[in-house]
């Protein structure tokens, strides 16, 4: 039986959270404080910790800090999830936490606590990550990129003819679907990409309405790379990484000769959003494959898997992060089951990979299975 420990101020909160739990086949234990819960990790010894980040005393953050140096867990933080409270929220997952989930309120358990039940059941599973200084970590990843061979595909069932690009379009586009751990991976691989890259980014990160504009701002701050929201349709461009809005999805669309990013309402069809598949088979409707790159990263699920399966199948390239650095393995573990990952990859070596792929010379050559540049 997993063991969670329930970290929360509000004993009717911990009540709460604990019911839902136990009615799930877990065992659980609380504590009512940051200091309570690492005095009793050693003893507990959880599968999981579910974390409040507002709290008297020891705030979430000094905890979850704490618990990543002393006693790595998978750590969910349970919070409001409002727009107030982002940057507290994208913080906490920088550090390591595996996802964030909205606190189930009096007569609103229903989907809310479904997902608490499926997030922590998934989070026992997960990889605990040691989360070190950003500056350090982009300096060992970019040591490492430069000295690493390049990884050439696996031959996909049929070649792609490299496409004539009309005049006004961008070459390419590389389309990134993630989810849980998502925030932190995403920081292992678009700040390593250089300011002259030369095709424009689309990511279909799992995240509600209220945290992705503070994600976009937080990474345009980390990357040499332009990064923005799509709130409202906005036109590819080489040099920027468009985060697709939360709550939504987002489809690649052909206005006036140009390619844009558009937001669009979620399909309820669809239990993920901002939906990968969705993103991915908008843009092989209007791109060939050879001017497509699909990169899976860590996630529960297999959003994304179909789309980029049938990508890498008409001689697309695609990427699936490793297991070795995915928090959660579901979604490029889904993608290398259906034979749909020309690459595996760390999260830190992918950012080298892409830029490779799309230098001018290996452009000029086309995506050529087998080939080494």
């Amino acid at each position: 039986m997993l063991t969670v420990l329930v970290v929360d101020d509000s004993a009717l909160m911990r009540r709460r959270i604990a019911d839902l739990l136990v009615e799930a086949g877990f065992r659980v234990e609380t504590a009512a404080t940051g200091e309570e819960a690492l005095a009793r990790l050693p003893e507990v010894d959880p599968d999981v910790v579910t974390l409040d980040i507002t709290m008297p005393g020891m705030d979430g953050l000094t905890c979850l800090a704490r618990i990543m140096v002393e006693h790595p867990k998978p750590v969910v933080m349970v919070s409001a999830l409002t727009g107030a409270g982002a940057g507290e929220t994208l913080e906490a997952l920088r550090l390591g936490a595996v996802e964030a989930v909205q606190k189930p309120a009096a007569g609103s358990i229903g989907r809310i606590g479904e997902e608490l039940v499926e997030t922590v059941r998934a989070a026992a599973s997960s990889r605990p990550r040691r989360v070190h200084g950003l500056r350090e970590r982009l300096r060992l990843a970019r040591a490492r990129i430069a000295g690493e061979d390049f990884v050439a595909p696996a031959p996909p069932p049929s070649v792609a003819v490299v496409t004539a690009v009309a005049e006004g379009e961008v070459e390419g586009v590389v389309l990134v679907g993630v989810s849980t751990g998502g925030p932190s991976t995403l920081e292992d691989i678009l700040p390593l990409l250089p300011a002259g890259f030369p095709w424009p980014v689309v990511v279909a990160q799992h995240m509600p309405v209220a945290f992705t504009a503070t994600l976009a701002r937080r990474l345009d701050e980390m990357c040499a790379l332009s990064v923005v929201e799509v709130e409202r349709a906005t036109v590819l461009e080489p040099g920027t990484i468009c985060i697709a809005r939360g709550g939504a999805d987002v489809e690649l669309a052909r206005r006036g000769g140009r390619l844009q990013a558009v937001c669009v309402p979620s399909s309820p069809d669809r239990p993920w959003h901002p939906n990968a598949d969705r993103l991915v088979t908008s843009a092989m409707r209007l791109l060939p494959p050879d001017r497509l790159v699909g990169v899976l990263l860590t996630g529960m699920g297999n959003d994304g898997a179909a789309s980029m399966a049938e990508l890498h199948a008409r001689g697309g390239r695609t990427i699936a992060e490793s297991e070795d650095s995915a928090v959660v393995f579901g979604m490029p573990q889904e993608l290398i089951r259906r034979g749909g990952a020309g690459v595996v990859l760390a999260s830190d070596r992918i950012a080298g990979q892409l830029t490779r792929w799309l230098s001018p010379a290996a452009r000029r050559a086309g995506p050529a299975p087998g080939r080494k540049d």
